[in-house]
């Protein structure tokens, strides 16, 4: 009779191989987690902040008024300012300056509603920012806030995280019109402390 060499496994290597990617899998998911989560965090900054460029560009541009509004209707054929930050929002040239969008009114970007498990703390509960035709922003008008400060958190809240900067993000948007991200833990809770609210 003819020999037969037998391939296969032992039951050690494949105890050893189930050990070995357990270990790999214990490390690895919780990194998965958090990264899915910076990725959330950075897009929802990143996104508010080249709406902010775009509608400063576009008013020196065309020397013409360009408003950013909150919309919940933002993806509609025919988006209207009204609702949350984080229900969306659009970016228009404001032909009559009224913080509307109104006949004859361009839609320059609309933005759908943000990530599922990102807040926002909005300071002074602000509804707009305007650009005038120089690019400056035109501060408050009659009885209504402009927009300067955002912090976008989620359930990790202001703590530490990767490269030693806050888990959170502070948007800041100044009356010139220049809009930068900060991720400073203790400006954010300087942010949060001024706005009389907590992350998340």
């Amino acid at each position: 009779m003819k020999q037969r060499n037998q391939n296969g496994f032992t039951l050690y290597e494949l105890l050893t191989t189930v050990a070995v990617v357990g270990v790999v899998l214990m490390i690895g998911v919780p990194n998965l987690g958090a990264y899915r989560q910076n990725a959330r965090m950075t897009s929802t900054a990143n996104d508010l902040h080249s709406a902010f460029h775009l509608a400063r560009t576009e008013a020196t541009r065309a020397k013409q008024i360009v408003t950013v509004c909150p919309s919940a209707t933002s993806m509609d054929a025919n988006p209207v300012c009204g609702g949350t930050w984080d229900q969306g929002y659009i970016v228009f040239i404001d032909n009559d300056g009224n913080l509307q969008v109104g006949v004859g009114d361009t839609i320059l970007r609309a933005q759908p509603a943000i990530a599922e498990g990102v807040t926002l703390a909005v300071a002074n509960d602000a509804t707009y920012f305007s650009f005038a035709s120089t690019g400056r922003g035109r501060g408050n008008l009659p009885g209504l806030n402009s927009l300067t400060q955002v912090v976008m958190c989620d359930d990790r809240g202001n703590i530490v995280a990767a490269g030693g900067n806050s888990a959170s993000r502070l948007f800041v948007a100044t009356p010139l019109g220049r809009a930068t991200i900060q991720r400073e833990i203790s400006m954010i809770t300087d942010a949060l402390d001024d706005m009389g609210k907590t992350c998340p």
